[in-house]
C-alpha cells in the first residue's frame, strides 16, 4: 500500500520489525499498555495497522478493525516528543480515510474518561458519545469506564 505523507509526515503499514519500537512507545504512553504481543497479533489477523513517522522517527501508530460494514479504533497514540503538532489528528484522519476504503461507514472507538484530551481530538473530527461500557478499562484504583464514541463515514471530499 502506498505511503500517505504531509511535508514532515509518512504514514505507512506496520511491519513486524516496527513491534519493538510501537510497543515501548505505547508503555511510555499508557499506564495499562497493550503488549508487543498484542501488536503481533493485529497484525497476524490482517487488521489494518499503521505507523507514522516524522523525520525518520516513530511519531504514532494506529490500528483499527473493520468488518460488516464497521470499523473501530482499537488503538491510537502518539509519542509525548510529537505530541502537540496535529499529528494525532493527521494520524486519526488517515484511518478514517483507510475505514472508508475498507468499506466501512460508521466507525467506533473507546475513550476514558479520564483522557480529555483524547476526547477533544475525536470531537474535532466529527465523532459523538453514543453510550457508555461500565469499568471497561483497568485503572489505578479498579476499573473506569469507557466512553463509547461513534462517527457515520460519508465520503471524504476531495
Amino acid at each position: 500500500m502506498v505511503a500517505v505523507a504531509r511535508p514532515d509526515a509518512e504514514i505507512r503499514v506496520m511491519r513486524r520489525e516496527d513491534l519493538p519500537a510501537v510497543s515501548a512507545m505505547e508503555r511510555a504512553s499508557y499506564d495499562f499498555p497493550w503488549s508487543q504481543g498484542i501488536f503481533a497479533d493485529c497484525l497476524k489477523a490482517g487488521h489494518p495497522c499503521w505507523v507514522m513517522r516524522v523525520e525518520g522517527e516513530l511519531a504514532g501508530y494506529g490500528v483499527l478493525s473493520v468488518g460488516a460494514g464497521e470499523a473501530h479504533v482499537l488503538n491510537l497514540c502518539v509519542g509525548s516528543d510529537w505530541r502537540g503538532r496535529g499529528l494525532g489528528r493527521y494520524l486519526l484522519r488517515r484511518l478514517l480515510d483507510i475505514a472508508r476504503w475498507n468499506g466501512a461507514e460508521r466507525i467506533f472507538l473507546e475513550v476514558r474518561p479520564s483522557n480529555p484530551v483524547a476526547q477533544a481530538l475525536y470531537e474535532s473530527v466529527g465523532f459523538a458519545q453514543v453510550g457508555r461500557r461500565p469499568r471497561y478499562y483497568p485503572a489505578k484504583d479498579g476499573r473506569e469506564d469507557a466512553i463509547v464514541m461513534g462517527l457515520d463515514l460519508l465520503p471524504r471530499a476531495s
